[in-house]
């Protein structure tokens, strides 16, 4: 009765292969990875994992009646065959088998889910006359895992005769609709091969045998003779395949389901050529999408099955990244008949398609035109009855609203795009999930040739050119097809589609909201917004038992002062007076939505530990008839997820108001400084930028008070009072007993002393400008600031400008222990545990004071960023590394993250605490912060950018009516010295069933978590147990899936839940990041910096960060305000003749492919010539064009939703910049040893096997 949602892959491999990926394609120069990750990359770093010889047992459930396996040619290969499982399940086949060129995978098994009973499985779709049954709910899907070990027959043939014409095959397709429907027999996108056919085309012999089935949900029945049209060939396998007329394509006349979203499609799916239901194209005449088809194209049919088809490739392999190394493997490719998913315009109607003559469509369902959408299938109660004009049911009634993941169903009458993934349909539509196969990075297009694209890729024959007619070549081994795989652009994508236009109201116990990429709008009505808290979880298990068994972490991202858009309400302020705010007598939770009135509300039951507190006579107010106070909407503290109360005296240090904080600006002036040009550019900026100090009030001028001090090996510290005509200079020069020599005329108001504050600016880089001191202190200047702010009796930040590693002798005087000889040793982990226990120290009591610190770096070698961090990370601050700081390229970015770090609104001297129902408690917190005690998070200083993620765990049973209950409050003081709380309130719901944990489930904050989790680990453990032991963890996640949620399959299947199938790509990023397994030339302070960085990270932030961000700006349209449609971090992706945005929150490039047009050039960079362009420029110029201005305007955009200045690097392709480039694709092999996206999933699915075995 259970509704899945998850995405299914066959992965079997024939027992005596000796190596799954084959040798490398002839012609191919990649990576070759004979193994799993056997190979070596180019670098000859030697690969991770070793060779991955598959599934021990090739189990897998008997071939489909009718359908000869051919044994001899295993292949890996994933097949997607999502089929969609009510919420749907996508079996993602990584079996071997030879990859379908583009052909319908054939089915092993029976399924449970078609539209048959289960006993009378046919091969390929039911006969025409047969109206497609809607399986009732509760039958059990066994998501279409088909694992034909074997090759495919060499002929394509379809499973039944050729259509008699095209138009037959129209008005099948026409009448199908690829959108959620109950998977048909065939699965989307297939139909199952039949052995007894002829070959269907003479005209077509394929080489090679079929090369993957996918492993598609095909039930074995036969399919309609009318249904099979054989598909022209695929010229090669970037190029586009022949774009069919508008025609929709034949497919088995049953509707076949296309894999709801949850079942990515992996792009991978359909075979270029193949319309999106398991249909083959009609042969006519067909365009192609990149490129003009090869002239012997038409002629050709191709079969639906797969094939292995070498011929098509008359160049030789696809050239692919790593991945490709099959290159049998077509990517798949839209179906040809579709738009191509990602264009913008609106899928064809289905009426736009010829009409068919011949063949009847099959009886669609009552009021649709179309089969029904997979999703729809059975009847679930969130669907409603599909509307009459259109095929899919529209979104709201697809998939069931809890799935967050499932798009929605697409356009009247065209038949959505098969979930599959990589059947490329119509533009994804809301409701569509398919993945389109996003080929050369244009999303919806076949890889063909990009616009402008001019010459194939060296070593990979014609890529994107126009191929000859498809020669035969000589089969080689298949590879999985990264097209196949889930794609994160996919879900991204699907999520802007489904939950971007709807506001997101957070009354809902339970609902995931939409991903941190997707822009929504918030309406606090009773839950804080995602923008404060993200949860792992959005269904709790009910006991630890469970929480234990699935794995799943149980955790929550809190950004208490996160900055909200323009159009959210920020939170309300509520003054209760001399009394305080209203709280529970036992826990001391605060009044919020969850508190309960009762006896006519002269009490209230606190909803997290169920005590009964007397209501204060001044807050009592009568109840309605629903039991709800009449002035429930009147009040903040009974309505919202989040507001702030003003604290009363009880709340401050020593039982009085504090004062308004300083800001103490401390700058090295060292030779280094000062040569590098960091002094003058600091004093020079100051002088503006003390007038945005932050304020409560942007008309009133902030009472935050400013010092300043400058130090080499001894301090220098400035009185510059108002009364001065002068600024004066004190030094001390006994580092060793830290003091401050002036008291009144240290900490001032900028308004009344700015003119000796800016004497002083202008006389500092004078005095130092001929300075020979190098040597720095570090430890004494923090307690300078220190000493300062105590005297001053107030909070306060200071700003440490520094250089070098402080060897003069003072206390916390370091060594230089940089030893690259202990990376991957056991002693590494000592490299990121500070050096001594000074600073640990030092930070405490900064933290006592309320004394914030934050770090400019400007090293030219190892300054210790492990202990120098120390103190930041502790008090709540920020680190900011500029290495090798050039003045002229390195100002701007230095400058604007000082503006930002200096403006951005900020609390002092806070404490948070995170209450919950009982039943769970929190347990562990990560984040920039320091604790005395297990309960209380202290930070000396709190941005707007800063998080503390807090794990929970079970202390007793959870109840499904009452859900878990979360509050954080934070007491803080605001840049003006008021005492204010900050409330956050969040419930979730709790589940029994293993089920509906892995159904609201956030990925991204999943990741957030284990990165956090993994990166404090290195400080106790060797690197390689750290990555050992996330692998395991997610293996046991999804295995806990596999063995309790999925329907049985065979195990040469990986099954993923839908919302976590983009945790095995995520995952491999973490273990590929430079701190968990670094390059040879990663620096030691930056994988500490790293470190200390991603510890406060939001989920936003730590999702572009280990999952960059890739736009094609070739494919911008400077009308539009909306941004080119990303594509997936791989070479492979990357068109010769393009231009690429690279960001992930800490650098952009710009990449500029060598055949990019002169036009695109022109526009860019004002010269037409590629080898005019200035690698080494780090802005664009302003040119008086409109794609120069839009350009500029995305990278100011992309620059202002990162918390820190990305600075720009052009990156020309075949320049020595490009390996920095490379290194953010994290889809490919890493030069470090990391695995390609397509290596890491078929290892996970080995460790999943072994745990289930």
């Amino acid at each position: 009765m259970r509704v899945r949602d998850e995405l299914r892959m066959n992965v079997n491999q024939q027992p005596h292969m000796a190596s799954p990926y084959g040798q490398p394609q002839p012609g191919y120069q990649g990576y070759p990875q004979p193994g799993y990750g056997g190979g070596h990359a180019p670098s000859g770093y030697p690969a991770q994992y070793a060779p991955y010889n598959g599934p021990g047992s090739a189990y897998q459930q008997g071939p489909p009646q009718g359908y000869s396996p051919y044994a001899s040619f295993p292949s890996k290969t994933l097949a997607t065959n999502l089929v969609s499982d009510l919420s749907s399940s996508s079996p993602l086949d990584l079996g071997m088998r030879g990859p379908p060129t583009s052909g319908a995978p054939p089915v092993s098994g029976a399924q449970n889910y078609s539209q048959f009973g289960q006993g009378e499985t046919q091969n390929g779709p039911p006969p025409m006359g047969a109206p497609p049954q809607r399986p009732p709910v509760s039958q059990t899907y066994t998501p279409a895992a088909v694992n034909l070990s074997g090759p495919q027959p060499p002929y394509g043939q379809q499973f039944e005769a050729p259509p008699v014409s095209m138009q037959q095959m129209t008005n099948q397709m026409a009448s199908m609709q690829v959108g959620s429907t109950a998977p048909s027999p065939a699965g989307p996108g297939y139909a199952p091969p039949s052995v007894s056919q002829a070959p269907i085309s003479a005209a077509y012999t394929p080489a090679a045998p079929p090369t993957f089935p996918l492993a598609s949900t095909a039930p074995t029945q036969p399919l309609p003779t009318e249904a099979m049209a054989q598909a022209p060939p695929q010229s090669y396998y970037r190029v586009p395949p022949p774009a069919q007329q508008p025609f929709s394509s034949t497919g088995p006349t049953q509707p076949q389901a296309p894999p709801p979203v949850s079942q990515q499609s992996f792009p991978q799916v359909p075979p270029v050529s193949q319309p999106p239901f398991s249909t083959a194209l009609p042969p006519g005449p067909t365009q192609s999408y990149g490129g003009p088809l090869p002239p012997t194209q038409p002629s050709f049919q191709r079969p639906l099955l797969p094939t292995s088809q070498p011929s098509s490739f008359p160049g030789g392999p696809p050239p692919t990244s790593t991945p490709s190394q099959f290159p049998g493997v077509m990517p798949p490719q839209p179906p040809v008949s579709q738009p191509s998913p990602y264009h913008s315009g609106p899928p064809p109607n289905a009426t736009g398609f010829p009409p068919q003559v011949g063949a009847q469509p099959r009886p669609p369902l009552a009021g649709m035109q179309g089969p029904p959408m997979a999703s729809q299938g059975p009847p679930m109660a969130s669907q409603g009855p599909p509307m009459a004009s259109q095929g899919p049911p529209m979104a709201s009634q697809g998939p069931p609203m809890s799935q967050a993941n499932h798009v929605p169903p697409s356009q009247h009458g065209m038949p959505p795009s098969p979930t599959n993934a990589s059947l490329s349909g119509p533009p994804p539509q809301p409701g569509m999930q398919g993945y389109p196969p996003q080929q050369n990075g244009a999303f919806g297009q076949v890889r063909g040739p990009q616009p402008g694209y001019s010459g194939p890729y060296s070593g990979q024959p014609n890529y994107g050119a126009p191929s000859a007619a498809p020669a035969p070549a000589p089969p080689a081994p298949k590879r999985l097809d990264p097209d196949s795989i889930p794609s994160p652009i996919q879900v991204i994508e699907d999520d802007k589609a489904n939950k971007g236009s709807e506001p997101f109201t957070t009354g809902v116990r339970g609902q995931a909201p939409p991903l941190v990429t997707t822009k929504f709008q918030v309406r606090d009505q009773g839950n804080a917004s995602p923008r404060y808290i993200r949860c792992t979880a959005y269904n709790v298990p009910c006991n630890s038992d469970m929480a234990k068994q699935s794995q799943v972490p149980l955790a929550a991202v809190i950004k208490p002062l996160a900055t909200l858009p323009p159009d959210e309400t920020p939170p309300y302020l509520v003054d209760h007076g001399e009394s305080g705010p209203i709280r529970c007598n036992r826990c001391k939770a605060y009044m919020c939505p969850f508190m309960q009135f009762i006896e006519g509300g002269r009490r209230f039951q606190c909803g997290f530990c169920s005590c009964v507190t007397e209501v204060p006579p001044h807050y009592f107010q009568h109840l309605d008839h629903t039991g709800k106070r009449v002035d429930c909407y009147d009040r903040p503290e009974l309505s919202m997820g989040s507001y702030e109360f003003m604290a009363t005296v009880d709340y401050c240090k020593n039982n009085k108001f504090p004062q308004p904080p300083a800001f103490i600006f401390l700058i090295d002036v060292s030779y280094n400084a000062v040569k590098n040009g960091m002094v003058g550019i600091v004093c020079q900026e100051l002088k503006t930028l003390l007038d945005y100090l932050p304020r409560q009030n942007p008309d009133v001028e902030s009472n935050i008070r400013v010092g300043f001090v400058t130090y080499n090996k001894v301090l220098h510290f400035y009185n510059v009072k108002a009364s001065l005509a002068q600024p004066q200079m004190m030094v001390v020069s006994d580092v060793a007993d830290m003091f401050v020599p002036l008291l009144d005329g240290f900490l001032v108001n900028v308004s009344e002393s700015r003119v000796v504050i800016e004497s002083l600016l202008d006389q500092i880089p004078e005095m130092f400008a001929d300075t020979r001191e190098t040597e720095t202190v570090f430890g004494p200047v923090i307690q300078a600031g220190l000493e300062a702010l105590k005297a001053a009796d107030c909070a306060g930040k200071l700003f440490v400008f520094h250089s070098s590693l402080p060897i003069a002798e003072a206390p916390g005087k370091l060594k230089n222990r940089e030893d690259k000889k202990l990376v991957g040793t056991d002693k590494e982990k000592s490299l990121f545990q500070p050096q001594v226990s000074f600073y640990n120290t030092l930070a405490k009591e900064c933290v006592a004071q309320g004394c914030c610190v934050d770090l400019f770096l400007f090293p030219n070698q190892y300054v210790d960023v492990a202990t120098l961090g120390v103190v930041p990370t502790s008090t709540g601050g920020s680190i900011y590394k500029y290495t090798y700081f050039q003045a002229s390229t390195d100002q701007e970015r230095f400058l604007n993250d000082l503006r930002r770090d200096v403006q951005k609104q900020v609390g002092f001297d806070a404490v948070m605490r995170v209450r919950t129902s009982t039943g769970i408690r929190a347990t562990d917190f990560f984040g920039s912060f320091y604790m005395s005690n297990t309960t209380d998070v202290e930070l000396a200083g709190l941005d707007c950018d800063k998080t503390v993620t807090v794990e929970f765990r079970h202390d007793d049973k959870l109840s499904e009516e009452t859900g878990a209950l979360m509050q954080c409050a934070v007491l803080y003081t605001t840049c003006n010295g008021q005492r204010r709380l900050r409330i956050h309130n969040m419930a979730v719901n709790c589940c029994s069933q293993l089920a509906d944990l892995y159904r609201n489930c956030e990925t991204d904050t999943i990741i957030n978590f284990f990165a956090k989790y993994a990166y404090r680990s290195v400080l106790s453990s060797p690197t390689k147990n750290v990555r050992d032991s996330l692998v395991n963890q997610c293996a046991q996640i999804l295995a806990c899936y596999r063995k309790n949620c999925a329907s049985p399959s065979s195990a040469g299947q990986l099954i993923l839940p839908e919302c976590m199938k983009l945790l095995p790509v995520y995952l491999n990023c973490v273990l590929k990041s430079d701190i968990l397994q670094p390059g040879a030339d990663v620096s030691l302070d930056d994988r500490a910096y790293l470190r200390q960085l991603v510890s406060a990270m939001d989920v936003a932030e730590s999702h572009v960060f280990f999952y960059p961000r890739l736009l094609p700006l070739q494919q911008l349209d400077v009308e539009s305000m909306s941004l080119p449609v990303a594509v997936r971090d791989s070479e492979e992706r990357l068109s010769r003749g393009g231009v690429y945005l690279l960001e992930n929150g800490l650098n952009i490039f710009l990449w500029v492919g060598v055949n990019a047009q002169q036009e695109l050039l022109q526009n860019i960079f004002g010269t037409p010539a590629f080898s005019q362009i200035d690698p080494n420029m780090t802005s664009l110029p302003a040119l008086d064009n409109p794609f120069s201005k839009r350009l500029r305007e995305i990278i100011e955009s992309v620059r202002a939703q990162r918390s820190r200045y990305m600075k720009l690097m052009v990156v020309k392709q075949e320049d020595k910049l490009e390996l920095i480039f490379k290194h953010f694709l994290v889809e490919d092999k890493s030069n470090n040893g990391g695995a390609s996206y397509v290596d890491f999933l078929c290892h996970m699915h080995k460790e999943i096997r072994q745990l289930l075995s």
